[in-house]
């Protein structure tokens, strides 16, 4: 059976890319933000997973004003990068994990989940940034095929922190289902608070950032109480991409403890968060699991 062994959550701030095609990471402004990843890569290499499942949002590279599906799923055969031209240069295509898709996507219909199917997916920088921060040097042979989900953070009526919790749920149930015997890691990508228009342009709220932290950790619910304008009235217009976080943190079935966090202020006009989580099968799941063996 699959096992998902984590999550992590990062933002996904074009600038990034820019910093990085510019050979950036080592100056003063930068270093902080990328030396947080180290402790990643040394668990991302010590663990190997197979998979990338990725919560994000598109910022109208698939979809627009005019199409804009509450939650999206990709179930191709790879996912092409294309982007708005201002962050990093377009990597080569990511590769998919179509079975797997597939296996998410029924599993979402019979839960009642109302999605949109994509056999063809471009992915942009909420995408191509995290994988590059994640798995820099990879470019065009990623260690790891991948599974995009695209949630609404752009058109209102957004979907609720609490539906998109729900989907999390459902997604890391789909998972731990799939009979293949693969390690899954689990990616929310995008803010932390910021806010890039209107009178409140530049706004970052660290006070709130932190409390979300805390909570993806030891209580991921109590996050689900905040309405939609709630969250865009805390962390920003489009600081409501901490939904991304709330559906992978909520994918995590068993056991969650935290292996390590970064927040910088600032990048740019946004809130750099990032935060490792390590999920282990709970007691009864694993003797559930010895069991199977046993009786096999």
């Amino acid at each position: 059976m699959a096992r998902i062994v984590g999550a992590i959550c990062s933002t996904h701030l074009p600038a990034i890319g820019g910093a990085i095609a510019r050979g950036l990471q080592q100056e003063p402004y930068w270093k902080p933000f990328f030396d947080g990843y180290v402790p990643v890569h040394e668990w991302l290499n010590r663990v190997k997973p197979d998979v990338a499942v990725v919560f994000s949002n598109d910022h109208g590279l698939n979809f627009f004003l005019n199409n804009m599906p509450t939650f999206a799923v990709g179930a191709a055969a790879e996912y092409r990068n294309e982007d708005e031209g201002w962050g990093i240069p377009p990597l080569g295509a990511f590769p998919g994990a179509p079975e797997l898709s597939w296996h998410i996507i029924n599993h979402l219909v019979t839960s009642d989940f109302d999605i949109a199917t994509c056999q063809e997916m471009l992915v942009d920088h909420a995408f191509s940034i995290p994988m590059k921060l994640l798995w820099d040097g990879h470019d065009g042979h990623w260690p790891v095929k991948t599974v995009p989900i695209a949630l609404n953070t752009v058109q209102h009526p957004m979907p609720s922190a609490k539906r998109c919790f729900a989907l999390g749920r459902a997604v890391g149930a789909a998972i731990e289902s799939y009979p293949a015997d693969i390690k899954v890691v689990v990616i929310g990508t995008g803010g932390l608070s910021h806010q890039l228009d209107g009178q409140r342009a530049g706004f970052i709220n660290k006070e709130f950032d932190k409390l979300c932290l805390d909570k993806l950790v030891a209580d991921p619910e109590a996050l689900t109480r905040y309405s939609i304008y709630e969250l865009i009235e805390l962390s920003g217009t489009q600081g409501i991409e901490i939904v991304n976080w709330i559906a992978a943190r909520a994918a995590l079935l068993g056991n969650v403890r935290e292996l390590h966090r970064n927040y910088h202020i600032p990048i740019s006009n946004t809130a750099a968060g990032l935060q490792l989580l390590e999920n282990t099968p709970k007691v009864s799941e694993l003797r559930r699991a010895a069991h199977v063996l046993h009786q096999s």
